[in-house]
């Protein structure tokens, strides 16, 4: 029999499987021995073991067509990343690591920008172009108005979606807007520091109907950036790319080179300051690190 993992706690592991339900299942030694670790989102072959109880073993991990480490997922159509207008901020720095991973991962990623209703149509726009010559979709949703969440929604059926975000942003309440019988514990924002409580401590997979499923991931607070050097950052900015062929140095980072086309878009204001001071930030913490 054939499933997927929907969620994983303390050894067991919970296997949806179509129009048959959801079996407790445990991974077999022999997947310890090759240091495999089974992820939510695998697809995988059960051997059951009672139908009455729902419960089986996992016989076999299918092969994946990816896999994150932060949060730990597989098998990712694409990544919905989950941020608040307003209250708290947006951190558009942490924003840019995700896509950046996404970016490395060949994952199709939408921007989504909750609580709209807080922000005025000049915030909205200014945030719309910084990621408009990126090539992301970007919306904009009130989850406690329920504004244009139908719209976003739709993009979300019959794929597999990551919904990912740093905490405090309404992410849970937005699985309980998709997805009311998950009953999923909302945190309130601490009115002392502008940040959430952690309300999800592990990567759960939510079926929405047929071929439809979504991870809700823990809230994250800072991205790594292990897989990058400061010499392959600027490959993962594809609005950059149009331009590299202006630039007069192969090989150009986009720095303090002369006759640079990346910087001369920037200056004409067709790439985004914001994304492109992201990148020095970025690439300047990679050259520190490379001298350690």
């Amino acid at each position: 029999m054939q499933g997927k993992i929907i969620k994983g706690i303390g050894g067991f592991y919970y296997i949806h499987v179509e129009h048959q339900g959801i079996y407790e299942c445990k991974a077999k030694g022999v997947f310890r021995n090759r240091k495999v670790k089974p992820l939510v989102g695998d697809n995988v072959e059960i051997d059951v073991i009672s139908e009455t109880d729902k419960k089986g073993n996992i016989r076999n991990i299918l092969p994946r067509k990816n896999e994150l480490i932060r949060p730990a997922v597989a098998n990712i159509d694409q990544a919905l990343v989950f941020f608040a207008a307003a209250q708290p901020e947006p951190n558009l720095g942490l924003l840019d690591r995700f896509l950046l991973q996404m970016e490395y991962k060949h994952i199709p990623t939408i921007i989504s920008f909750n609580k709209c209703d807080l922000i005025d149509d000049s915030k909205a726009e200014t945030l719309k172009n910084v990621y408009k010559a990126c090539g992301y979709p970007v919306f904009f949703v009130s989850v406690s108005e329920s504004a244009n969440l139908d719209d976003l929604k739709a993009l979300l059926v019959g794929k597999t979606t990551a919904l990912a975000g740093p905490s405090g942003v309404g992410k849970s309440s937005l699985m309980n807007w998709l997805l009311p019988e998950a009953e999923m514990a909302t945190g309130a924002v601490s009115e002392k520091i502008k940040r959430g409580r952690h309300t999800t401590r592990h990567s759960e997979l939510f079926y929405l109907g047929e071929e439809t499923y979504l991870f809700d991931t823990p809230g994250f607070s800072s991205l790594y950036l292990n897989d990058f050097s400061d010499e392959t950052l600027k490959l993962y900015f594809p609005e950059f790319l149009p331009y590299e062929a202006e630039c007069r140095f192969a090989g150009c980072n986009h720095l303090n080179e002369p006759d640079c086309g990346v910087k001369r878009a920037l200056s004409e204001g067709k790439i985004s300051r914001i994304r492109y001071d992201s990148y020095v930030q970025m690439y300047q913490e990679l050259k520190e690190q490379r001298r350690y």
